[in-house]
């Protein structure tokens, strides 16, 4: 498919390159370039991902030529900025970005403004260290007004099965003003439980290309599954009603914003606990690690810290205490012991 105006051809599926920060250097490289092997031909991945551009670089760096990377930057100032793409470039061992976006701001950047950010990146632009002028973000209105703004080239936004009818609107924005979308949160950090529901509803909408979040060999082989046969997104809506009801309302999408957490909740797993309890295998998280870290919620200093960056407006500290709640009653069902 072709990108949006900025005439990138790329694979309809994308790889999201944050998970492979978990795992070892010699294991990402060896994902990274399986997925090239067998026809991924576009990355995503951001500054703030710690080593992620480094495996990139080491994976890729020699076939170049034949793949579309974008990147981010969550720099706050003209300097930041140009310093984190000079890293970006040196640690993915390439001369240039095809797209670099703005990183989850708290505004939309605009030429001439007294922040010079966008001025910043049109600079790297005019340099040919950057293609192309990318806007990320979790908040509907501040990307619809960057689409609107014809400032920038591609967008990436949240979109799943679970998605409203209002972030549907955004893509449809980008369609008529020739915006690339690209999609994150395609499995809604691991809430989605079966691929196909989320790929069938993407696959419905041409301008859009999911970047799937993957760190296991197994991920991988499932996407290219999918691809050499797209799952018929009209025999699955049964079960995307199922999804939509079961995870309707306030939930955690796991985009770690609310992080750090000076009480060292691991908050994006610990506010949605019930939800994984229900949708994943039970077992692993009845282990003392993850009681223990459950029980860090009652440390809470109530900063509202992870409140006021949620950027989707929840009540963070509330969903962690009920979070709390029903996993102390599922772990004495299930092992028979009481916690406090």
């Amino acid at each position: 498919m072709i990108l949006g105006r900025t005439g990138l051809s790329v694979t309809r599926s994308g790889f999201g390159a944050l998970p492979v920060q978990r795992i070892p250097l010699e294991d990402a490289a060896e994902l990274l370039r399986e997925a090239f092997e067998k026809g991924i031909n576009y990355f995503d991945t951001a500054r703030a991902y710690t080593d992620s551009e480094e495996k990139i670089g080491k994976a890729l760096s020699d076939v170049r030529d034949s793949i579309v990377i974008s990147t981010k930057s969550h720099a706050t100032t003209p300097q930041e900025l140009r310093e984190h793409v000079e890293t970006s470039l040196a640690t993915m061992k390439t001369d240039y970005v095809d797209i670099l976006q703005f990183h989850n701001p708290k505004k939309v950047f605009l030429p001439g403004g007294e922040d010079g950010m966008y001025d910043a990146l049109a600079e790297l632009k005019d340099q040919g260290k950057v293609r192309f002028i990318g806007y990320t973000n979790h908040s509907l209105d501040r990307a619809m007004e960057a689409v609107r703004s014809g400032y920038y080239d591609t967008v990436q936004f949240p979109l799943n099965h679970l998605s409203a009818q209002r972030d549907v609107e955004l893509v449809e924005e980008c369609s008529k003003r020739n915006v690339g979308f690209i999609a994150m949160k395609g499995m809604s950090g691991g809430l989605i439980t079966d691929a196909r529901l989320s790929f069938a509803f993407l696959r419905q909408f041409d301008n859009v290309v999911p970047i799937w979040g993957m760190q296991k060999k197994s991920e991988l082989e499932q996407f290219i599954e999918l691809e050499a046969a797209p799952p018929s997104l009209e025999e699955l809506q049964d079960l995307i009603d199922e999804d939509r009801k079961a995870l309707s309302g306030d939930f955690c999408r796991s985009c770690g914003y609310c992080l750090p957490c000076p009480a060292g909740i691991d908050i994006p797993q610990a506010a949605r606990m019930s939800l994984l309890l229900g949708r994943m295998p039970w077992q692993p998280f009845m282990s003392d690690e993850w009681r223990d870290k459950m029980e860090k919620i009652e440390g809470c200093i109530h900063c509202d810290h992870c409140k006021n960056h949620c950027p989707y407006g929840l009540d963070t500290p509330e969903l962690l205490r009920k979070n709390l709640v029903f996993y102390r009653e599922f772990y004495r069902e299930k092992t028979g012991k009481k916690l406090p």
